[in-house]
């Protein structure tokens, strides 16, 4: 047994390419099939520390699962499970966790588990009671990941910053997204942000992604390390970071305007895969670094011409869709891009993503007309009224709205646009902003005193982390609505749904008749309040 683990300890120290050549030689050495014979026969024999300790060491040199030593470790291993100790456990529930399903392991596990359920009062170490987290699993019933929970929340005075790190994954691997436990190693880590390594600050973010988990703090933390020490990062990882708080929604907005004048600087990093990462990341998050904003998208789009020849289809829609979301019309790509879709190249009927790229497609024709300089404003917008019915997180605002202007008339619900652009609610008044005007009166003819409101019920989730900035596709669609004619209002849904009623009418009444409702440039872009 202590042969096998210094053989391990030595050898998961080594880059992935030595421990290639290295695992060659060592299961080539004549000593080495003979240590591995005599574990098998005296497996039965062995001490329950040397029995878990000579499993897990195997298991990491990457001898194969199937292989008869390790089966009949396993079955040993599950002979004796209840003489083992906490330490012992844990190490056991390491090493299955590295392994495949099988009649074995999972029999193993299964033990393990009924065990665990019994050991958990009486473990007392956070490092313990991390390892049999990521043994359970993701199927682990709740009621065992709960008592886990309750476990770590007795003893997370005594987290430490080592710790904190691996708890974020002992909760991925369980996936169970425990707020106070996360709470308490957001803390440590942003503590202790300066210590983290490159790695760890990725696999942190993914996991907040994967748990579900938004902590603006945290977020803000690491990204403000990043930007202090942008200089110590190459441009790679900077991306990298930009990459992970995308996912999560967040907007770093001086990382963001750091790493655009790096790519401005220095273009020449941009592969296709970058530049795809770069603009789906400016994109949804909507931002448009400061002061530099011409030259930032025209670099990008003089990298995606360079990459025409060679692109593929789904990559060059992808790419022009990011730079239209954000205002920008990449014409050449754009011509490039409707002859693949006039040759049906584009959709497939077998293609997974069709009924997505069909929408993409939708929108960058939108922003061909829309975008353009010589599109103007029009007199009178057709619009369909889509439906009478309301859904019912709807509801609450259509009778506030009754409530408030007196009559269903007095206001449009459903409505559908040209472009395919929806309005939960369209309310007309004077050009003084005083008056509500009846539908029926402004609808057959165009009067450009006729001011238009478009009320838009939002999720929480179309703004970024933190912010009322709204992300790329909603801000896209404030900025058409806009060029069509309407002020946008957009509401947040789940704060309206909290509001009691009264409340609520006189929130919409503030809406609809203040005389500060923002035109439409001032909510799209920068703004980060």
């Amino acid at each position: 047994t202590n042969s096998l683990t210094m053989i391990w300890k030595l050898f998961k120290h080594l880059s992935e390419d030595q421990q290639r050549y290295e695992k060659q030689l060592i299961f080539e050495h004549p000593t080495f099939v003979k240590l591995c014979q005599q574990l098998l026969r005296d497996a039965r024999r062995m001490t329950r520390g040397d029995l878990v300790f000579s499993l897990h060491a195997v298991v990491n040199l990457g001898v194969p699962q199937n292989t008869l030593l390790v089966q009949t470790l396993v079955r040993v291993c599950q002979e004796k499970l209840n003489q083992l100790d906490n330490r012992c456990i844990s190490v056991l529930a390491t090493t299955l966790a590295g392994l495949d399903k099988d009649k074995n392991v999972s029999a193993l596990q299964a033990g393990l588990q009924l065990l665990v359920e019994q050991r958990i009062p009486s473990i007392r170490d956070i490092f313990i009671l991390q390892n049999l987290m990521k043994c359970v699993g993701k199927d682990a019933p709740v009621f065992l990941k709960k008592k886990l929970e309750v476990a770590v929340l007795k003893e997370i005075d005594h987290l430490t910053f080592p710790n904190a790190l691996r708890m974020f994954l002992a909760l991925v691997a369980m996936n169970y997204c425990s707020i106070p436990i996360l709470n308490a190693c957001s803390k440590k880590i942003q503590e202790n942000v300066h210590d983290v390594s490159f790695r760890h600050l990725i696999l942190i973010l993914e996991a907040c992604y994967s748990l579900q988990y938004r902590n603006v703090k945290l977020f803000s933390a690491v990204a403000d390390y990043v930007n202090s020490t942008a200089c110590l990062w190459d441009k790679r990882q900077i991306m990298l970071f930009l990459s992970a708080f995308e996912t999560l929604g967040f907007q770093p907005s001086e990382l963001m305007d750091v790493f655009a004048e790096k790519v401005t600087e220095d273009p020449e990093f941009l592969n296709l895969k970058n530049l795809l990462i770069v603009l789906r990341a400016y994109s949804r998050l909507n931002y448009i670094p400061r002061g530099q904003k011409h030259l930032f998208l025209e670099t990008l789009h003089n990298c995606l011409n360079e990459y025409l020849p060679q692109i593929s289809n789904t990559e060059l829609l992808k790419a022009v869709y990011s730079l239209c979301m954000l205002g920008y019309l990449p014409h050449r790509a754009i011509d490039e891009l409707l002859q693949k879709n006039s040759r049906d190249e584009l959709l497939l009927s077998d293609d997974l993503y069709k009924e997505q790229k069909e929408v993409m497609i939708r929108a960058v024709k939108a922003c061909m007309e829309l975008d353009s300089p010589s599109f103007t404003k029009p007199a009178f917008v057709l619009t369909e009224n889509s439906s009478s019915l309301v859904s019912l997180n709807l509801r609450k605002a259509q009778e506030a709205l009754i409530e408030l202007l007196g009559d269903e008339n007095m206001f449009q619900q459903n409505v559908q646009l040209p472009y395919k652009y929806h309005i939960d609610f369209e309310i007309r008044m004077d050009s003084d902003r005083k008056k509500v005007l009846p539908i029926s009166a402004t609808d057959d003819h165009a009067d450009s005193s006729v001011q238009r409101l478009a009320f838009l019920f939002v999720p929480l989730s179309a703004f970024c982390v933190g912010t009322t900035h709204p992300q790329g596709k909603l801000a896209m669609k404030m900025r058409h609505l806009n060029k069509l004619g309407y002020h946008v209002i957009l509401v947040l849904n789940r704060k309206f749904q909290e509001m009691t009623n009264e409340d609520a009418v006189e929130f919409l009444k503030e809406k609809i008749y203040s005389e500060n409702a923002f035109p439409f440039s001032e909510v799209t872009f920068q703004d980060s309040n």
